[in-house]
């Protein structure tokens, strides 16, 4: 049986949101989908009681939508109590997908992602996608998946995430790598033009970032891939990027010292907060 795509309700707009979003990507992948509700502080629409194993009104109108938009589709609906953090990776696994709204932070404009969520995308041994209501960029389902790398610490499990998600959507992955060539002068013997030297040192950077995705590019010949070095921060480039994206990849390193501690990367708390189109934090070793 194919690991389940789980996603967090709580009847708000974000997790609804979370919910088509997860719907259309088991749909799409031909795995089951598991609403789970976590009980806790947090994890009920405004309004809403915790009831301990019974299921918000909210919630059950969520499952019933999802029964009948995509008919065909094995979709369970469950309570846990707990803290909705923990409960929510632990549901993940280490082999499934875990699909997340936001949630706001009232009063900061641009910081859209809330605790439970930068928790969740910290701690869970899964895949993590994090999906904004009423996002000001793609809905998810047009557009190029993006994907943030760093050739010289290049991870097997998040190139292989970005080239499955490309070739499940028949899209284009562009991938992204910020770098900084030096500025020179350059001394070299004998003479060369500055801008000859500076045009060499870029190619062989891009042709580093292409060596790295070269495996993947032979298991999925199908997939258009274009490989960018940018000058710019990774975060910015990847949030501006993520405008016309379908969903935007980025990796997370497990702790090595406290593997139950979260930890999330300056480049990737950025792009959760900012970027325009769904995120997906994949964790590596």
């Amino acid at each position: 049986m194919p690991y389940a795509v789980v996603v967090g309700v709580d009847g708000s707009e974000p997790s609804t949101a979370a919910a088509e979003w997860a719907a259309r990507e088991a749909h799409r992948s031909g795995r089951p989908l598991r609403l789970l509700h976590v009980g806790g502080a947090g994890s009920t629409a405004p309004g809403e009681s915790d009831r301990g194993g019974e299921l918000p009104p909210s919630v059950l109108a969520t499952r019933d939508h999802l029964a009948r938009l995509l008919p065909g589709l094995e979709l369970t609906c469950d309570h846990m109590p707990g803290n909705p953090a923990y409960a929510l990776a632990a549901a993940g696994g280490r082999n499934g997908l875990l699909v997340l709204g936001s949630r706001g932070l009232g009063g900061f404009t641009g910081l859209l992602v809330g605790s439970v969520s930068l928790r969740t995308a910290g701690h869970a041994n899964c895949p993590v996608v994090v999906i904004r209501a009423g996002a000001d960029g793609r809905d998810g389902e047009s557009g190029d998946v993006v994907l943030g790398l760093d050739s010289d610490q290049a991870d097997p499990d998040v190139i292989a995430f970005a080239f499955e998600q490309a070739a499940a959507r028949g899209t284009t992955l562009r991938v992204l790598e910020s770098r900084q060539v030096p500025a020179g002068p350059y001394s070299t013997e004998p003479v060369v033009y500055q801008p000859e030297v500076r045009e060499a040192l870029e190619a062989a950077e891009l042709l580093r970032l292409q060596d790295a995705l070269a495996p993947w590019r032979a298991k999925h010949p199908e997939v258009r891939v274009e490989a960018e070095l940018t000058a710019w921060p990774a975060g910015r480039a990847l949030v501006e990027a993520s405008r016309s994206a379908c969903l935007t990849v980025v990796g997370r390193r497990r702790p090595r010292l406290h593997p139950a501690a979260p930890w999330l990367g300056h480049v990737t708390h950025a792009v959760l907060h900012h970027a325009h189109s769904p995120v997906a934090v994949v964790p590596h070793d």
